[in-house]
């Protein structure tokens, strides 16, 4: 007897909540999975269309060497819930645990609690994120959502009342909110260029449409030139970069000159062929443009986080994104929050954007 899709669904979130995947409640599951399915749709539809940059990506071939093609991932099966139930199944058939003797279990747990203990001096562990904001700043957060008219204001960027409602729960984050938050980072990192010691990096941050632009022009056409005249790129530690997806899915991406990588990182972790093929030409234009010489890529390899945060429904996309760049604009290699910290998330930057000024608990 052939079972339901629904049947098929329950399943497969109950080995995924036993396995740790997925926290969230079912109808969560559902309303994520039907989000992973749709993104899909939209990217196999993208990669049908030519592109109408592709005069800029046709002779970029020396752009990616072997080592670096080697870490990117591959294209996703087209049913994620197949998918999906054979990683679960691998997972389940794996092999069981050795039984060990209990002297062997003794000298083990003293090994583990070794290697704990120096772990922690090493890499100390980064507290938890709180579950709310000080009584007085969530007093304030409710204050600014009553607010009407424009609510703050950052260089050229503004937030105004019909944009923050977006910060509330359940909704999709607009380029009003997104480009706020990266010009307060901006900011920040220009502030603390005196004292390095603080952990920020020298950074540049690219609105959103820069992304469209490359993307849907390539670099002549879409005169990116000009958004590099008044800084040099490539002095720069990193450039951050959100990236919207088909006007479906906000993800981040970064050109780390410090580490020598195309990074992109993504809360439903899709395939992510195209960020670094249109990242490696803009990077080699943008170097031809500015230096008169193609970008020397030895050494670099495209960037995938394999335990990026992954977000569990269908519309915290832009919040992970927005946090994944507030982390690398300070040099974090990991970031410390998950999607149970989305709620808090969401009020926090509900405070940062009305004071403009960002506020670093982890």
């Amino acid at each position: 007897m052939q079972r339901t899709r629904e049947e098929m669904e329950k399943d497969l979130y109950l080995t995924r909540r036993r396995t740790g995947h997925f926290r969230s409640s079912f109808t969560a599951f559902q309303q994520w999975l039907g989000y992973r399915e749709r993104l899909e749709l939209l990217q196999k539809l993208e990669d049908l269309k030519p592109s109408p940059s592709l005069e800029d990506l046709r002779d970029v071939e020396h752009l990616y060497p072997p080592i670096a093609r080697s870490q990117s991932n591959p294209v996703p099966p087209v049913n994620p819930i197949h998918r999906a139930f054979k990683k679960a199944d691998l997972s389940l058939r794996s092999p069981k645990p050795v039984v060990h003797t209990p002297l062997l279990s003794r000298l083990r747990a003293t090994l583990d609690q070794q290697s704990a203990e120096i772990d922690a001096r090493i890499r100390p562990r980064r507290p938890s994120l709180p579950e709310s904001l000080p009584a007085q700043d969530e007093a304030e957060v409710d204050e600014l959502l009553r607010k009407k008219g424009v609510i703050s204001k950052c260089v050229r960027e503004q937030v105004g009342d019909h944009d923050l409602v977006k910060l509330r729960p359940g909704q999709w984050l607009n380029d009003e909110i997104i480009n706020f938050y990266g010009q307060m980072l901006l900011c920040r990192a220009d502030e603390g260029k005196e004292n390095r010691d603080a952990g920020l990096l020298d950074i540049h941050y690219f609105s959103t449409f820069f992304w469209t632009k490359l993307k849907d022009m390539g670099y002549e056409k879409g005169r990116l030139a000009k958004w590099t005249k008044k800084f040099d790129l490539f002095s720069k530690d990193i450039i951050l970069i959100p990236v919207n997806h088909n006007n479906s899915h906000w993800t981040c991406a970064a050109i780390n000159f410090r580490k020598k990588r195309i990074e992109s990182y993504d809360s439903m972790n899709m395939d992510r062929t195209s960020v670094y093929k249109h990242l490696r030409a803009y990077l080699d234009a943008e170097h031809r443009n500015k230096k008169k010489q193609p970008f020397d890529f030895e050494g670099w390899v495209d960037w995938n986080l394999e335990d990026t945060p992954q977000q569990e429904n269908g519309y915290d996309c832009g919040v992970f994104t927005c946090q994944f760049l507030e982390s690398l604009s300070r040099g974090e290699e990991s970031f410390a929050f998950t999607q149970e910290n989305m709620p808090y998330l969401r009020r926090r930057m509900i405070w940062e954007i009305g004071h403009t000024r960002l506020r670093v608990d982890s």
